[in-house]
């Protein structure tokens, strides 16, 4: 990259969105850093409160968003055409379902699905015995509920208002302002309070991506230190990190058919080979028979984990109540990011085929593979080979994942494929990332045009130096606590771009002159 198109790719900026945004994160992440542990006080103190008063709010904030996206996909508002009608998709179905699931569930599946069950049977719902029989099917249960309709309805619910202003509106900026014109007017979206609404969105999409770019590093050191027998230190991190920069980087500057879409679909077929791969080397019946077990058991149960408040229990909170409004608050803070990226490469969809795929396809994924890892933790807890309770009550969840793959036959081996697929999925999240946010503060029209190459690896550089200080400072912590708040005026903002996406339709009358002949 030379000078000349660095110096081309800082003048497409829109610094009146992208300086306010980066100084706020700054701003906030200073003091935190120095006051670590007042910090987290304080703000678990204003989170907790936001659960014992708002958890009722979160659940039906999700469910409201799950009922608007089947109202759109079967109305006739479904058939409207986000482009030229007469246009097809460049993606095919499997290209846009592999790029959808790789940015909606990321490195995260690999962990969670693994390793989130335990802190239920550690802290069962609804009476039940520490590490019962039970307590084990309502966590793996509950790691599949987490990957499921509402959550991927949080990550998909802006993007019909996004896709049809860039794609039908043919609209140059790809910022939430511009959906909301049709509600607000010229005036106040020209002006200060655009301005609001976009800054909003990049200090949450920023904040997010350095905050995930440092909770799935550990899924990698943690492997990679136990197949080197050495500690996790902060060399071992930032090499990781810098090797992540490195692909997604890379990634970014191809673009979405080069790079994004050949990675995500090359990582679903690396998935599946490690799926079937510990199937046959690993305790393959049991995961099967669990597996099943456990979609029976989260079928049975799915509208009592939809609406658990757990209101009863007046002097005490289980895992499963406070830890779905945290999940719910946090996965709002990507709504925004998810959407415009999904907007951004469904051109030719129609509405019911982007939303039907984003809450199908990286639901069956995530089941699978909360079905298989999880069905193997549970295995090696069952039968004694990995003591997996007591291990992540003395430390992260995280870290007992090693101890777990390395019960199976060639285990060396399956680590490096788990190493590989972890990475290639956290690598697909953040160049999502990057080059979502280098569209969304890009000055040049994204309606005809990708966002320059020069401008997404300035993105990542800030990212990624971002994310390595607040890791070394100790300020991470408090910043994922501050993404989960930043949800709230998140939610406000989904709703307006549900009822703009409606008006607009409706104003243009779309599901007459924008369908498919």
């Amino acid at each position: 990259m030379n000078k000349k198109g660095i110096f081309d790719s800082w003048k497409l900026i829109d610094f009146r969105i992208f300086l306010p945004s980066i100084l706020f994160i700054i701003a906030i992440s200073i003091p935190f850093s120095l006051y670590e542990a007042e910090s987290l006080e304080l703000l678990n103190v204003i989170f907790d409160n936001i659960v014992d008063g708002f958890s009722w709010g979160y659940i039906w904030y999700t469910i409201i968003l799950l009922g608007a996206g089947l109202y759109l996909s079967f109305s006739k508002y479904g058939k409207v055409v986000l482009g030229d009608p007469n246009e097809k998709p460049k993606l095919s179905l499997f290209g846009y379902a592999s790029i959808l699931i790789a940015m909606g569930v990321g490195s995260t599946i690999m962990r969670t699905g693994m390793v989130q069950w335990t802190q239920v049977a550690i802290d069962p719902p609804f009476g039940l015995a520490e590490g019962s029989d039970q307590s084990l099917l309502w966590g793996n249960a509950y790691s599949m509920f987490l990957w499921s309709f509402q959550t991927f309805a949080i990550f998909v619910m802006a993007a019909p208002a996004m896709a049809y202003v860039i794609h039908v509106k043919k609209r140059p900026l790809m910022r939430i302002s511009e959906a909301c014109r049709v509600i607000f007017g010229d005036r106040f979206t020209d002006g200060i309070g655009g301005k609001i609404l976009d800054v909003l969105f990049l200090v949450s999409i920023l904040s997010g991506a350095a905050v995930t770019l440092g909770l799935g590093t550990p899924i990698i050191t943690s492997n990679i230190s136990r197949m080197m027998n050495t500690d996790v230190t902060f060399g071992l991190t930032m090499t990781v990190t810098i090797i992540w920069v490195v692909l997604f980087s890379i990634s970014a500057y191809l673009g979405i058919e080069k790079g994004i879409k050949r990675l995500s679909t090359t990582n679903m077929y690396l998935a599946a080979g490690l799926a079937i791969f510990i199937l046959i080397v690993g305790p393959g019946i049991f995961i099967l028979d669990y597996f099943t077990d456990t979609v029976g058991h989260l079928f049975s149960n799915y509208f009592k984990l939809s609406f658990y408040t757990d209101s009863v229990a007046l002097e005490s909170t289980t895992h499963i109540q406070s830890h779905m409004v945290f999940w719910f608050a946090y996965s709002a803070t990507w709504a925004m990011l998810h959407s415009i990226f999904a907007a951004k490469i469904s051109k030719g969809r129609t509405v019911k085929e982007m939303i039907l795929t984003y809450l199908l396809a990286p639901t069956m994924l995530s089941w699978l593979a909360t079905g298989i890892l999880g069905g193997l933790g549970v295995h090696r807890y069952l039968t004694g080979q990995v003591n997996v309770l007591d291990i992540v009550k003395s430390t992260e969840p995280v870290n007992v994942i090693p101890d777990i793959l390395s019960t199976l036959p060639m285990s060396g081996l399956i680590i490096i494929l788990f190493v590989i697929v972890s990475m290639i999925f956290l690598t697909t999240t953040l160049d999502s990332t990057t080059y979502t946010i280098a569209a969304y503060s890009s000055k040049r029209d994204m309606s005809k045009y990708e966002p320059s190459r020069n401008l997404r690896i300035i993105v990542a550089a800030i990212i990624t130096v971002l994310a390595l200080i607040l890791m070394q400072a100790g300020g991470l912590a408090p910043l994922e606590v501050i993404s989960g708040l930043m949800g709230l005026p998140i939610i406000i903002i989904q709703f307006l771009t549900i009822y703009a996406a409606k008006k607009m339709m409706d104003q243009d009358k779309a599901w007459l002159y924008n369908i498919r002949k």
